[in-house]
């Protein structure tokens, strides 16, 4: 197992999951819970590993803390290909598993979706994310963090200088998180030019039909059965010609072997520590803008909150919206003030509102 460090803010808690009668395999990492109990997703993948399960949870402990809400950050993996593994027992064996663990409220991530979340909720009736019929703000069907993504797209393409209507967008990954960007781009007049599953990329400069490209992806499960535009390999979306790069599927995809082809102004991190940091430095020094996941992204677990506290759809964009873009201001000005980088900036920031509340309450009391 990969050494997970420690800091002065954690991770307070990471375990193994193991069930044999299931199949389960799995890793819960519980950062900090200074702020309130952790909110943070379940990522299913064949792949995922407890030291990427740690970086997830402490971007969601930096997302929680600067985006305002009152709970701490924390991850899961489980260890399964999501297209083919029977999903309902491992994530019922997973939710009685952490049952005990009532400082962590799952909800949805990579590789699973409301339903996962029903079958946790029936076992422990402790999750968010829920399908709008049990009460919940679902975050992929009303698109929560592909809208908090075109939230600071507006307040970042500002700072550079570039318009958003017209602007040239590629989005890699076109799942939840990316269609929904697609469509709230589209509606701000950007100009989506690139998209990209695991099939392949798409590709017209002239800007594709987001319509008919997110129903050609759910209808037949490709964007290369969208009807139009250049076939392309898959990771040839980090080289073509945009103006703004929205990383929106797997974790560390643009690093320092692909970064000198990025062409964008701006990167908005859609997914989870999409870029890596060495990636970002890089970028930086190119004069790219990458504005980090924790602060881009936040769309999702701001509403995730509001589901927890019973709030309605419309408090949650009104929230997602001002938080969002007063955080992007926010970190850019700390960039141009003290010289750092965006994530520095952002990390500083989000630090300050943790280590404080920790001078009076200890991270290890028990929630209820």
């Amino acid at each position: 197992m990969t050494s997970i460090p420690n800091d002065s803010i954690g991770p307070a808690k990471v375990l193994r999951l193991y069930d044999p009668q299931s199949g389960l395999r799995g890793v819960v990492v519980v950062d900090n819970v200074t702020l309130g109990p952790a909110i943070g997703g379940v990522r299913v993948s064949p792949s995922v590993t407890p030291l990427e399960v740690f970086r997830l949870a402490r971007a969601m402990t930096m997302k929680n803390s600067i985006a305002g809400i009152d709970h701490g950050g924390a991850k899961a993996g489980i260890i399964a290909d999501p297209h083919t593994a029977d999903l309902e027992p491992l994530f019922r064996a997973f939710a009685r598993m952490i049952a005990g663990i009532d400082e962590y409220i799952p909800g949805p991530d990579m590789g699973c979706d409301e339903q996962a979340m029903v079958w946790i909720q029936e076992e422990i009736g402790r999750s968010v994310g829920l399908p709008a019929e049990l009460g919940g703000l679902p975050l992929d069907l009303l698109g929560a963090t592909g809208f908090g993504v075109v939230a600071c797209a507006e307040v970042a393409a500002q700072e550079i200088g570039l318009p958003l209507k017209g602007a040239r967008v590629a989005i890699q990954g076109l799942g939840n998180v990316g269609a929904a960007a697609a469509c709230f781009f589209a509606e701000k007049g950007a100009s989506i030019v690139a998209v990209n599953d695991r099939s392949g990329t798409i590709f017209d400069p002239d800007g594709l039909d987001v319509g008919r490209l997110v129903t050609a992806k759910r209808q037949q499960g490709s964007v290369l059965d969208y009807a139009g535009g250049q076939r392309l390999p898959v990771d040839e979306i980090f080289a073509l010609d945009c103006d703004i790069l929205v990383p929106a599927a797997n974790p560390d995809v643009i690093d320092l072997q692909n970064a000198a082809q990025v062409k964008a102004k701006l990167i908005l991190q859609g997914a989870n520590i999409p870029v890596t940091l060495e990636a970002e430095a890089a970028l930086a020094k190119r004069g790219v803008l990458v504005v980090p996941d924790f602060i881009a992204n936040a769309g999702g677990v701001i509403m995730a909150a509001m589901e927890y506290r019973r709030k309605s759809a419309e408090v949650a964009f009104t929230y997602i919206t001002q938080m969002i873009q007063a955080n992007t201001e926010r970190i850019l000005d700390k960039v141009k003030k003290e010289d750092l980088l965006p994530r520095a900036a952002g990390e500083l920031l989000a630090r300050e509102r943790i280590e404080t509340g920790m001078k009076y309450r200890s991270w290890s009391h028990k929630w209820r």
